[in-house]
């Protein structure tokens, strides 16, 4: 029996005793306790509290003690505990938290996150869910499904709402410390002192220092490691019963050589040996540059080809169109190279920089207007900060710069005194170039910087009411304040010395800053954004969203209610865009102007829950539920000419999710038995979705359909022994829709062919009309002589002629005619319809058991959990290269504690069989030669605790 079967057969048979033996632990539960009851968590999933099984919402909740015990440890393991939900870090510092297929797969400084996350109740739009770890924490909620009342921000896919543990009115402290592998040590700390009948003080914190996962081979050095702390305070004051109030400081910091991206994966392109037959030049260094004028630099091979821990072929680069242009590399830089196969190694010129720091205030008060009416008033202030460096590659070149020119490049007909090679060896003695960004370096050099700096006010007032009568109501409004400012830089030094040499031919000095038709080169090591000689992508941003909301509730009888929920959110978006002015004469940024974007747009729920007595359990609630989901469009970051076949909008839409949902929450033989089942299905209208061209995040927008179901349950059969199961199927398909894949533009249809444009992007061309150019750069057409820069101009359009036509009937559209004659094209559309969303298995299933036994006034538990999801794909094109393949992880945990002494010694594995997985991979530029970025799952770690309660 296949592994699909059996699971649906588990999914038939959920009511029955034989489904239960299964377990997760993505329930709210506590992991204690004697007797077979399981008790329940109060949650706060509709801003009220409830028991999690009185609350109709798919939802899952953990208290402090079941995240230890299940070793999740921060925002990243959730997907190990909770149905249809997928995590991975992004390439820009950011990260994809998805669920039910719904989260963030697009770039832009005006996108939103499709999953929210809060922090008691206040929305984070900047956060550091993927870094921090969860430490004294009342629970930790994640809705599921579209939240389009009233959590603010209207996630499309759910919220994450951290529920920090407030002050009690008696003394209390704890303290953990652990020591695991890689000189791994975490300590956490709590103290609850209550001042006087009105004030209570808690503060409590945490702190993470262990070695890097992989090493830095060009520098010996760890890489990846971890050194960073947290601190919170919160101060109660509550001076009448019907007054309760909190104010809180909640501090992160982080600075150490984390990689912020993963392994480089790449399947080196080394070019066609012939353009359809017809040779390159028969002059070796011509032929050498028209042969990587024809590579994309990587190919589109699976993740788990050995090939794909190869190299770049820099000639396909920006980076090397400049090193080829000024002579200064003959080839591929990295020619023969392979990377390391241990993924968790790299090999920079310099440890990458890791710095993150983030400062929370709230304030959050309850006024019992009425004895039936209470006003929640919250407050929320963020300042957020980070920088982070690294090598743009992670691996060395295989060779060094010229010490003197390639005779075939840019320069060797200019009129210099002198000739090139003399100016050549008094700019870059020994061929070394000094780049200040990067250092004076004698070999290809390329590394970026990725910093953010924001600010963020929100404000929440709410009425909510709890009348004996049949109706309530739950009624509100809030705004937003975001702003955020920061650079992506990628700096290369072969740009770099390409404008010190025009910079000393047009105005005698190579370094020069200032106007044109100076190319001004940052003098500092630190980029200012002064400089023209780096790539920069700046545009501040300003985000204004307020909503009023509101939920009525009827309760048409003892057993069954009616919820109505009704928001309308306005999000103004701006943007002071800027070009990118790479090589643009002149210094500093250069506005583009202001750019504006606003959506206004209502969404809300409608549905019911009720409570049946059918006899065979304790306690029944069946619900179903229609919800409008809306996430805010946004606009597309300024970008680089390209052929423009294309069009890219200014703006991008808004997501919309019309969701069905009905499930049912079930609690069984007296107690000892929780049974819930979920099965949805969304109509998903723009789904944002990301791709770069030309050195841009173009976000698109398509449709698709979603559907699903989700099985949780607990089951504690004896006293002491607890079994959790939860299983996730999801079916994720897109509407009709096409798109070009960058990573393969020609489809491989015959007849086509793929060349650089001068801006090192990609375009496509008929074979024959790429022979005419090579002939052309070949020389063997009269009046030219061999020169293979002429192939630059393939791409560019020389006319409009011939835009619309169909390639010989190719399917590549072409934009219009180049110098050639030749009719240039971006590609040919992919067929979306009938594909799968990137990062939805259908499967995730998690298992687990614990038990618990009594050894005189010890108490020993001992809990293993098993989480396995199927295979992927990380973008929407489900080609070959995308598959991610299945993974699993196995978590074990052993504790003795003495209750009395407040005692506790445990031990743990996670990941135990050191599985290396996949989680998801983010494909670059054409410009950077379309390697592919990979993240992993952590790999197996071990280790001791003690923890003391007081």
């Amino acid at each position: 029996m296949d592994y699909a079967t059996t699971l649906r057969r588990v999914l038939v048979c959920g009511a029955s005793a034989a489904a239960m033996a299964a377990a997760t632990p993505a329930l709210a539960q506590t992991s204690g306790g004697g007797g077979t009851v399981i008790e329940e968590l109060v949650v706060t999933a509709q801003k009220r509290e409830e028991a999690l099984q009185d609350v109709p919402i798919a939802v899952s909740a953990f208290n402090q003690e079941s995240l230890e015990r299940a070793r999740i440890e921060g925002g990243p393991n959730l997907v190990l505990a909770v149905p249809n939900v997928q995590f991975s870090k992004g390439n820009f510092t950011g990260y994809n938290f998805q669920i039910r297929g719904i989260g963030s797969k697009l770039v832009a400084a005006s996108g939103d996150a499709g999953t929210g996350i809060h922090l008691n109740n206040a929305p984070l739009i900047a956060n550091n869910l993927f870094e921090t770890e969860f430490y004294d924490m009342e629970r930790v909620e994640v809705l599921r499904g579209p939240q389009g009342t009233l959590y603010g921000r209207n996630a499309t896919g759910g919220v994450v709402n951290l529920i920090t543990a407030k002050p009690t009115d008696s003394f209390e402290a704890a303290a953990r410390a652990e020591y695991g592998n890689y000189n791994s040590i975490k300590l956490r700390g709590m103290v609850n002192m209550p001042l006087g009948d009105m004030l209570a003080l808690r503060v409590a914190g945490n702190y993470l220092k262990r070695d890097g996962y992989g090493e830095n081979l060009a520098t010996g050095n760890d890489a990846d490691d971890r050194d960073l702390w947290g601190a919170r305070a919160t101060l109660s004051f509550s001076p009448s019963d019907n007054f309760r109030s909190w104010l809180l400081f909640d501090h992160f910091e982080e600075d150490d050589n984390r990689s912020r991206i993963g392994k480089q994966f790449c399947t080196k392109d080394v070019g066609p040996t012939s353009i359809g037959g017809l040779a390159f030049s028969g002059i070796p260094p011509v032929a050498q540059i028209q042969r990587g004028l024809f590579s994309q630099g990587c190919l589109p091979t699976s993740l788990y080809d050995p090939s794909a821990l190869g190299t770049v072929n820099s000639q396909a680069t920006l980076g090397g169109l400049f090193g080829a242009l000024g002579g200064f590399q003959t080839g591929d830089a990295y020619a023969g190279k392979m990377q390391d196969p241990d993924v968790r190694n790299i090999e920079s010129l310099f440890d990458p920089i890791y710095k993150s720091k983030t400062d929370i205030y709230e304030f959050n008060a309850e006024f019992d207007v009425t004895e039936n009416v209470t006003m929640n008033w919250l407050s929320a202030y963020t300042y957020y900060k980070l920088y982070t460096r690294q090598d743009y590659n992670r691996y060395l070149p295989s060779t060094t710069f010229n010490t003197t020119p390639n005779p075939v490049n840019a320069f060797a007909a200019a009129p210099i005194p002198g000739g090139y090679a003399a100016l050549y060896a008094a700019l870059f003695p020994g061929g070394v170039i000094n780049d200040p960004q990067n250092g004076a370096r004698n070999r290809f050099t390329t590394s970026d910087i990725s910093s953010a700096y924001t600010e963020q006010w929100s404000h929440e007032v709410r009425f909510q009411s709890n009348y004996e009568g049949p109706f309530n109501y739950n009624v509100g409004a809030m705004i937003t304040k975001y702003k955020s400012s920061g650079d992506y830089y990628v700096m290369f030094n072969t740009g770099t010395g390409y404008y010190q040499i025009n910079n000393l031919l047009a105005t005698g000095n190579a370094n020069c800053v200032g106007a044109p038709p100076c190319v001004s080169i940052d003098p500092n090591a630190d980029p200012t954004r002064v400089g023209h000689n780096y790539y920069d992508s700046y545009g501040p941003y300003r985000l204004l969203s307020y909503a009023a909301f509101g939920e009525l509730y009827w309760q048409m009888s003892e057993t069954f209610k009616w919820t109505l929920g009704l928001r309308y959110t306005v999000d103004d978006k701006r943007v002071i865009a800027h070009t990118v002015a790479l090589g643009v004469p002149g210094q500093g940024p250069i506005p583009i102007g202001r750019q504006e974007v606003k959506f206004k747009e209502p969404t809300g729920r409608f549905g019911f829950d009720w409570q049946p007595d059918v006899g065979f359990t304790d306690d029944t609630l069946i619900y179903a539920f229609y919800t409008r989901g809306y996430k805010g469009g946004g606009l597309n970051p300024p970008f680089s000419p390209g052929i423009g076949v294309v069009p890219v909008p200014a703006t991008f839409e808004p997501e919309f999710i019309n969701a069905y949902e009905i499930g049912t929450k079930n609690t069984l033989m007296g107690g000892s038995l929780v049974l819930n089942l979920t099965g949805f299905y969304y109509d998903y209208k723009g789904y944002q979705v990301s791709k770069i061209i030309n050195r841009t995040s173009i976000n698109e927008n398509i449709d698709a359909e979603v559907k699903g179901l989700e099985f949780e349950s607990i089951w504690q059969p004896i006293e002491g022994l607890r079994l959790n199961a939860q299983i996730g199927w999801l079916d994720t398909k897109i509407k009709e829709a096409s798109s070009i894949d960058t990573f393969n533009r020609t489809q491989g249809v015959a007849g086509l062919t793929l060349v650089k444009s001068s801006a090192a992007s990609n375009c496509v061309v008929s074979t024959a009309a790429a022979q005419t150019a090579l002939a052309i750069s070949n020389g063997q057409v009269p009046g030219f002589t061999p020169n293979p820069f002429n192939l630059l101009g393939v791409c560019t359009l020389a006319s409009a002629a011939g835009a619309g036509t169909n390639i010989n009937g190719t399917g590549a559209i072409a934009a219009g005619t180049n110098a050639f004659g030749g009719l240039v094209s971006e590609g040919v559309p992919v067929n979306l319809e009938g594909h799968e969303l990137p990062n939805s298995p259908h499967w995730t299933v998690s298992l687990g058991a614990q038990y618990t036994m009594s050894l005189g006034d010890w108490q020993a538990t001992l809990r293993g959990d098993y989480y396995r999801q199927t295979k992927t794909f990380a973008r929407i094109y489900n080609s070959p290269a995308d598959r991610i393949r299945a993974w699993e992880n196995v978590n074990l945990t052993f504790t003795v504690e003495q209750p009395d002494l407040g005692l506790e010694i445990g031990a743990f594995v996670k990941n135990a069989t050191d599985e290396t997985a996949i989680t998801d991979f983010y494909l670059t530029d054409d410009s950077s030669g379309l390697f592919r970025n990979v993240f992993y799952t952590e790999p197996r770690t071990y280790g001791v605790s003690i923890s003391k309660r007081w």
